[in-house]
């Protein structure tokens, strides 16, 4: 770790050198290109200031024979001022003059063309420089006056600032490199005793002070994992003394778990012994005829009593029941729209008795859940939404894949709303309560035992899903059942 860090180090100091060398150079080319083209306008305005001067103090002549006479003489005056060589021409281009016979003539006919038209031209050859510039007498072109420079010493002076640059930034790079190695090293040795303290704490074995002790975040990161050491270790002693406990709860959990499962055991068993006698007395006083409105009335509450106590008995041996077998390794794929058309036909009659229409919008979809249990699912919510149906009223059942936002799981959500009496909000929470029913005389009037809607949720939580009330009012329910829907990774039992 400490050279990858060490050698990214170098590489960013690197490339920070080379940027700053860079502008820095850029900078020094780009300053003597500025100096040199002002001292280079300077100088052709004090020549364009002398032709001028003699052109108007002069005898009158054109420009060319001006230049013819003068040319020679103002060249060598103009060079004088100006330090440099100096070669002047008139307007068509042809030579009038230079202040150094021995320089050597240059092809500045391109340049000649740019100064005609009024604009300065450059021509560099080597470490010569040569600047052309038109002379004017108020709107009057005279003539082009050429400058001979030399770039030697502005080459001279950017190449030691180059290598100036080259040997400081490699001294520079070298040293900072050595440095930051050793700095990397150092903070990696400590990070490698702050890793020994975290694997320390994860084998059990917890810290007795910081091994750390520095006043930056290396530091506070020490102490930091120091005080989790501690925490840790606390909460340690905590969870086992909590798992003391529990560990004695779960026992006594257990010891009323079997208390209650021996119960209702017990009592369905001692009811639905009298329940048979009970059903089989209603059918013998179906026999006698001497009082017709009486024995049709005693036989039908005998039999509805009995029906209904023998239903509770069979719901309540269903719960006691699901805690025993497991209902998962019945599971398996099943197509969802025949399973609820399935359970539509076994409602139908029951719905037409009382006008009540089923309307349903299906989709096609595979749930995971046994078969029985489905049914039952299915029945005892639609069963519900009959019996507590108003007269000529309807039942909706819709289906549909949804993405949970949870977990972004999806799942099958049957919805089975209906137009009945509703449920009271106090009463909403308590309707998944064995036994417990909204209303005693309606429960009484259609046979309710209070134990269908805790059967469904058993059932459904059984095989990882969930059944819940959405909304209820005066207009009716909505109850919502959550089923898995089969995975490529579930297997179906045999």
């Amino acid at each position: 770790m400490k050279w990858r860090i060490s050698l990214l180090l170098a590489l960013l100091l690197a490339f920070v050198l080379t940027l700053l060398s860079s502008l820095v150079l850029a900078g020094i080319r780009e300053d003597q290109r500025n100096r040199l083209e002002r001292m280079f306008e300077h100088q052709a305005d004090l020549a364009n200031l002398r032709v001028r001067e003699a052109f108007l103090t002069g005898e009158r002549a054109a420009p060319d024979a001006f230049m013819d006479d003068s040319g020679q003489k103002l060249a060598v005056d103009i060079g004088e001022v100006s330090g440099m060589a100096v070669t002047l021409y008139k307007t068509d281009g042809s030579f009038a003059g230079t202040s150094l016979p021995i320089q050597p003539q240059a092809d500045v006919r391109d340049a000649l063309a740019f100064t005609a038209k009024g604009q300065s031209a450059y021509i560099t050859e080597g470490d010569v420089v040569l600047y052309l510039a038109p002379l004017y007498n108020a709107n009057e072109r005279l003539g082009t006056v050429q400058f001979h420079g030399s770039l030697a010493e502005q080459r001279d002076f950017y190449d030691r600032i180059r290598n100036l640059f080259l040997l400081t930034g490699g001294a520079v790079l070298a040293a900072g490199f050595l440095i930051g190695f050793l700095y990397v090293r150092r903070q990696v040795g400590i990070i490698a005793k702050l890793n020994e303290d975290a694997s320390q704490i994860g084998q059990g074995r917890y810290l007795a002070a910081p091994s750390v002790i520095r006043k930056d975040e290396l530091g506070h990161l020490s102490r930091g994992i120091f005080e989790m050491s501690e925490n840790i270790a606390s909460s340690v002693r905590e969870l086992t003394e909590e798992k003391r406990k529990l560990i004695e709860a779960i026992a006594r959990l257990e010891e009323l778990e079997r208390q209650q499962k021996q119960f209702i055991g017990n009592i369905s068993h001692e009811l639905k012994t009298p329940l048979t006698a009970i059903l089989a007395y209603s059918d013998l006083l179906g026999m006698y005829s001497d009082d017709p409105e009486l024995l049709d009335k005693a036989s039908t509450e005998i039999r509805q009593e009995a029906q209904r106590l023998y239903r509770l008995v069979e719901k309540a041996l269903k719960l006691s029941s699901m805690d025993v077998y497991d209902f998962q390794a019945a599971g398996r794929s099943l197509p969802i729209v025949p399973a609820l058309r399935e359970a539509i036909g076994r409602i139908q009659v029951k719905a037409d008795a009382r006008n009540i229409r089923i309307e349903a919008r299906l989709e096609e979809g595979n749930v995971w859940a046994d078969p029985d249990n489905l049914g039952h699912m299915l029945l005892n919510l639609l069963d519900n939404a009959v019996k507590y149906n108003k007269e000529g009223g309807a039942i909706r059942i819709t289906n549909a894949v949804v993405k949970l936002s949870a977990d972004g799981s999806e799942r099958m959500l049957i919805e089975i709303a209906d137009t009945g009496i509703g449920i009271p909000p106090s009463e909403r929470e308590r309707i998944f309560d064995p036994f417990y029913t909204v209303s005693d005389d309606r429960s009484r009037e259609t046979g309710g035992t209070g134990l269908g809607l805790p059967l469904v949720r058993s059932l459904a939580e059984k095989q990882g899903g969930s059944v819940h009330l959405a909304e209820s009012g005066p207009e009716g329910s909505r109850f919502i059942l959550e089923l898995r829907l089969f995975a490529a990774t579930d297997t179906t039992a045999s």
